[in-house]
């Protein structure tokens, strides 16, 4: 077993929001890559392009479905995507794979009801829930993966210019936009509810912390929605990452440029922004059937 499965694993789950099937298939393929890795005597960190290419072709030459070969492709660049977050390698050999053309599943996403009734059921008289409540306010204000959120610094924020410097993947900085209440409840915290327990080590850069003074983990975050949406009835499966399909969503539904989405988000490819335009279309579908005369 590779000593990344368990890291992986809340990847898959936090970061990619996938099912517990879909988590299954990719720790599966993850194997295959380690089992090519070994047929090849090389590191699976030190894998080049080549030799990538090298276990797609074997997988093309095995007969396997252009849906099989795309799940497999999807679960290695997810894999290298997860390394690159965790700073173990610095250049992704994944990156320029290609994946079979296939139809993309519309994401989960959530309208704004339904993130008033989950902010409405956290409990903003203790110190974690008004922390909570800056972090829910945060993910879909400003789209960030909740990577960017654990790992956003107190000097991040710039309040006067009502914005945020985040770093994402590869290290790469962008500039986000955020919204008035977002940053209210980011500054309520701040201000008065950011101070762990008297003997707790802080951590004196790291915006949002847990009662012991260390940077609050993607897994709290995580739990901490589920719980959330279960308590007011939405039976969704819904993740940090929900909410960064829901900031999409919200503003290419209200005729925001596309590639302004794709900075606001951090893709490096038009391409992976391009999903929520099918959202809208999807969305301009139900409102014709749903209000126009002939339909």
């Amino acid at each position: 077993m590779s000593p990344y499965n368990k890291g992986f694993k809340q990847y898959l789950k936090l970061e990619l929001s996938l099912s517990s099937n879909s988590v299954s298939a990719y720790l599966t393929d993850l194997e295959k890559l380690l089992h090519y890795c070994k047929d090849i005597d090389a590191h699976v960190e030190r894998l080049s392009l080549n030799e990538l290419l090298g276990l797609i072709k074997w997988l093309n030459e095995l007969g396997l479905g252009d849906r099989t070969q795309a799940r497999i492709i999807s679960g290695i660049k997810a894999f290298y995507n997860y390394l690159e977050l965790e700073h173990v390698i610095t250049q992704n050999p994944s990156e320029l794979l290609e994946t079979p053309k296939l139809s993309r599943k519309l994401p989960e996403v959530l309208d704004n009801q339904e993130i008033d009734r989950m902010l409405s059921a956290i409990d903003l008289s203790t110190k974690s829930g008004q922390r909570d409540r800056a972090i829910i306010e945060l993910l879909y204000s400003s789209g960030l993966r909740v990577s960017e959120v654990t790992s956003l610094k107190i000097n991040d924020i710039l309040f006067e210019e009502d914005v945020i410097i985040v770093t994402g993947k590869g290290n790469k900085q962008r500039i986000v936009p955020v919204g008035s209440t977002a940053l209210h409840h980011i500054g309520l915290y701040l201000n008065h509810f950011r101070k762990p327990k008297k003997e707790a080590k802080t951590d004196d850069t790291t915006l949002f912390l847990n009662l012991r003074g260390r940077p609050i983990s993607r897994v709290y975050i995580f739990k901490k929605i589920k719980e959330l949406a279960k308590e007011v009835g939405i039976s969704k499966n819904i993740s940090p990452h929900t909410f960064r399909h829901s900031f999409a969503t919200t503003l290419v539904e209200a005729g925001a440029d596309l590639r302004a989405v794709q900075q606001m988000l951090g893709h490096k490819s038009i391409t992976t922004t391009e999903i929520y335009t099918h959202l809208d279309r999807t969305y301009l579908k139900d409102v014709i059937q749903e209000f126009h005369p002939r339909s």
